[in-house]
């Protein structure tokens, strides 16, 4: 029975006919609210390649947490140049043409980037996100999570990393306001956003299977996803 479900999720199709395992899905969502778990799990079932943010690469952001306004810039700059390294890496490896599953959507450094960066720092910045993201490949889809701030707050106090210690509630829903925000808006891919508040895929059986199928019955535009059933 395993087999038999793992071979059908491998072969799924998106709504135009491409394989799922030949696509690349970004997994985006405030901090903590599962884009990890779900992306390793996700490429589990597709066999797919997965691709993980290099959050502990980062030698600010413990730093940012006890002192926002000091490390903020170093802390954006630092993952900017860490996700492009990243990507120029993918890009001489071909691996774009092999399907893969992300953690993280380029343009969230500039999501984080209004909440934390003064409106100087703000511009700085900018200009250097301009002048070396310009090769950057969109993703084929993109699964936004969504979840109450005491939800995730919760989850982010479950998993104990150190680096976290210091996050506070206000900037964590800063952080979700932003996203919210910003996918609001959101037109360059086909968009589901879905709503984690009574379930973590790191939980729930059969939780990704039924995404997949979701998925699967996608058109080019935003939809969400609630039901579970």
């Amino acid at each position: 029975m395993v087999e038999r479900q793992e071979l059908g999720t491998r072969s799924a199709m998106d709504a135009r006919g491409r394989p799922l395992n030949q696509c690349h899905i970004a997994i985006e969502g405030a901090i903590g609210v599962g884009k990890s778990t779900l992306a390793r799990r996700l490429a589990d079932r597709l066999g797919s390649a997965p691709l993980f943010e290099q959050i502990d690469d980062n030698p600010f952001i413990e730093l940012f947490y006890q002192d926002p306004s000091r490390h903020a810039l170093s802390v954006q700059l630092s993952f900017l140049f860490s996700r492009l390294k990243q990507w120029q890496a993918l890009q001489q490896q071909d691996l774009f043409l092999q399907g893969m599953i992300s953690d993280y959507l380029f343009a969230k450094d500039h999501i984080f980037a209004t909440v934390t960066l003064s409106d100087e720092e703000l511009a700085l910045y900018e200009q250097v996100a301009r002048l070396v993201s310009t090769d950057i490949q969109r993703p084929d889809l993109v699964i936004y999570l969504q979840s109450k701030p005491e939800i995730i707050m919760d989850r982010i106090r479950r998993r104990n990393r150190p680096m976290e210690r210091g996050l506070r509630m206000d900037y964590l829903e800063k952080i979700i306001t932003a996203y919210d925000q910003y996918f609001f808006h959101y037109q360059e891919t086909p968009l589901l956003i879905v709503q984690t508040d009574r379930m973590n895929f790191a939980d729930h059986e059969g939780a990704v299977d039924a995404l997949i199928t979701r998925i699967s019955s996608m058109g080019s535009k935003t939809e969400f996803w609630a039901d579970y059933s």
